[in-house]
């Protein structure tokens, strides 16, 4: 069963309640599929009048921004010894070469890594965590946060649901493809990413010292 199919058997307050939840997980660091899950109920409003666009692109960044909020307080808090652990819970996510990419792109574009962070699939998980553990200055983080969580989630919804009001009747047919899409784009910016963080790691080793420096603070 597709996730659109299933979300149609379950009520439409059920419906805000997961995608609140499911990217405030994500936007905390935990790996889950925001992106598909805001995707494919977005598509179900266009197709069914009892789903609220409007509500549904409010809890989406309500959800966003909680969840990236928390994630930089847990972070924030953690330090490194929580990088570490959740390296060992999702390595696949949280390795080392992914920690070192994103922590160099946090050092280099600062609150603008948060902003367009949301729009990236690896760096929407760590962009909360992340920050806290640089100790981003929490204004700064809190307006790119807000900012992108806005743009991300209620730009998605927004842009899905009206493709499935102009071409519903095709939806209806082939809604999945919006999924395949989502997955495709999804996948192709984790490759991308996990490519450039094993050059980046390879190249870091053998260049640098043994000894890991001490995290600096991010934008102060």
């Amino acid at each position: 069963m597709h996730v659109q199919e299933w979300l149609e058997t379950i009520p439409p307050i059920a419906v805000y309640v997961l995608v609140g939840v499911v990217i405030g997980l994500e936007s905390l660091g935990i790996p889950l599929p925001g992106e598909i899950v805001l995707v494919s109920s977005a598509l179900l409003a266009s197709q069914h009048g009892d789903i609220n666009p409007y509500v549904l692109g409010g809890c989406a960044t309500a959800g966003a921004i909680i969840g990236d909020s928390i994630g930089y307080a847990i972070g924030r808090r953690g330090g490194r010894p929580l990088l570490a652990w959740l390296g060992k819970k999702f390595p696949k996510h949280f390795s080392e070469a992914n920690i070192g990419l994103a922590e160099r792109s946090f050092q280099k574009w600062g609150m603008w890594a948060v902003f367009f962070g949301r729009f990236v699939a690896l760096l929407r998980i760590f962009a909360g965590p992340l920050a806290g553990v640089l100790h981003m200055p929490y204004w700064k983080f809190l307006v790119a946060n807000v900012f992108g969580g806005i743009l991300w989630a209620g730009g998605t919804t927004a842009v899905i649901y009206s493709v499935g009001i102009v071409a519903e009747a095709w939806l209806k047919r082939f809604s999945w493809l919006g999924l395949v899409l989502a997955v495709l784009v999804g996948l192709t910016s984790m490759l991308i990413i996990r490519n450039r963080a094993r050059k980046a790691a390879a190249e870091q080793s053998a260049t640098a010292p043994e000894q890991r420096p001490e995290p600096v603070a991010v934008g102060d």
